[in-house]
């Protein structure tokens, strides 16, 4: 089948590589793509929200799958256009449409949605930028450490954990009134601190029934130690060694089956991905946020995982009948290492050349911010590559992908050097969190 991915990232890559594994893929379009995904289909110059433009591609090239990687064509209603659209609507397409989408794209909405259906989360209460004088004064009764998250969709970037309430009071006026995050946060959540560790389970649903993946754990701060500011994400580990098997089993009877429930009392179709964004709390899972898409970095690990036919998995999805699949996963471990640009997320610079990516390795080198120029590969984005290396222990696991991090330069490399170490010690010390 003749196959179109849409978006340009790290995940897309990750996505690109599994998907051509298949058997029954013919041909692989990539929308827009990068350097890295040009090695294995073929980029097309559209961008995600050009939807007419998308459509009209589709037509032209027989496409018979869509598959959309990132949040923001599913949030403006990618799946809505398609379905709508008498010429295109018979096309095969995973991702949720508009009303779906919500649970990523309104953190307000998807609060509501968890409270609704009984879903573990933390109390949380909104403000909108008209209640700024509220707000303020509802978190002098708060108890720090105070989450405050941005309403929209913010690259990642829109949830601050402050310290004091001073602090929290600052940021507060600079997300409702300054309009830090734009319109993303014209809405603020302020949000109880749930205190344990995170990990992000990857559900592919038909809106009845689903397949849980591999689990995985991200490292969002910028720092060592995760210290510094919130990134998209350094790196990511799966499988999580705290994620016990009767902790999975909470966090499919607590969590997964009462969203899939939830989401049908509420007539809400959904054919795709639910990321959920969860906190284990002593040995209880609780959900920060949702995302109707899979996770980057996430998935540069977790793909690395599954022994099954992801485009079989995928058109099951699409077609309502996920019944009855089952997921094949490897047992070893993926330690994925995220190389960014140096000054990121704040102030980088772009076109940088890289070198060392002809080298032959075990790792995989998945390309997240990258574009080919005149036959050279530069950088183009916050986060570059996203470096994944798989065996049977987290430690070699680890050595792989940092062994082959170390062979590719550019002018102002910068990547962690302490992905993986924190479940190394949980591991070593045999206890959960």
């Amino acid at each position: 089948m003749n196959i179109l991915l849409v978006g340009s990232g790290g995940r897309e890559h990750a996505l690109a590589w599994k998907i051509k594994q298949s058997p029954a893929c013919t041909s692989l379009f990539i929308a827009p793509g990068n350097a890295g995904t040009a090695e294995v289909g073929k980029n097309v110059a559209i961008a995600i929200d050009q939807f007419e433009a998308l459509g009209n591609f589709c037509i032209q090239e027989k496409i018979d799958l869509v598959v959309v990687g990132p949040e923001t064509p599913l949030v403006l209603g990618i799946r809505d256009y398609f379905e709508t659209t008498a010429a295109l609507r018979h096309i095969l397409l995973v991702g949720p449409g508009k009303a779906g989408a919500q649970l990523e794209g309104s953190k307000d909405f998807s609060k509501k949605f968890m409270l609704r259906h009984g879903v573990p989360t933390a109390r949380a209460t909104t403000f909108q930028a008209h209640e700024s004088a509220q707000a303020i004064e509802y978190l002098a009764t708060c108890k720090p450490p105070i989450v405050l998250k941005a309403d929209g969709l913010a690259a990642g970037k829109g949830v601050i954990i402050t310290q004091s309430v001073t602090e929290a009071q600052e940021a507060v006026h600079e997300m409702l009134v300054q309009k830090k995050f734009g319109e993303a946060s014209a809405k603020v959540l302020i949000e109880d601190f749930l205190d344990g560790i995170e990990l992000s389970v990857f559900v592919l649903t038909d809106g009845t029934h689903y397949v849980l993946l591999p689990e995985a754990k991200d490292y969002k701060r910028i720092g060592e130690g995760d210290t510094g500011p919130n990134t998209g994400g350094m790196g990511a580990v799966s499988p999580v060694v705290f994620a016990t098997p009767e902790f999975m089993r909470k966090v499919e009877t607590q969590v997964v089956l009462p969203t899939i429930k939830g989401l049908q009392h509420d007539n809400i179709p959904f054919k795709g991905f639910i990321f959920i964004g969860l906190m284990n709390v002593g040995e209880e899972p609780f959900v920060i946020e949702y995302n109707t898409r899979m996770g980057d970095p996430e998935t540069e690990a977790v793909l690395t995982r599954i022994d099954s036919d992801l485009v079989e998995l995928l058109v099951a999805c699409a077609k309502g009948k996920l019944d009855g699949h089952r997921i094949a996963i490897n047992p070893h471990y993926a330690v994925t290492v995220i190389m960014a640009s140096g000054g990121y997320p704040e102030n980088f610079e772009k076109g940088f050349a890289i070198t060392g990516l002809s080298q032959q390795s075990e790792a995989h080198v998945f390309h997240a911010g990258t574009i080919l120029k005149a036959g050279e590969v530069l950088t183009s984005g916050g986060r570059v590559l996203a470096i994944t290396g798989n065996a049977p222990t987290l430690q070699a696991a680890a050595q792989k992908a940092y062994a082959r991090a170390a062979t590719i330069n550019w002018k102002n490399a910068y990547y962690r050097k302490d992905i993986s170490q924190d479940l190394a010690r949980i591991e070593k010390e045999g206890k959960a969190v």
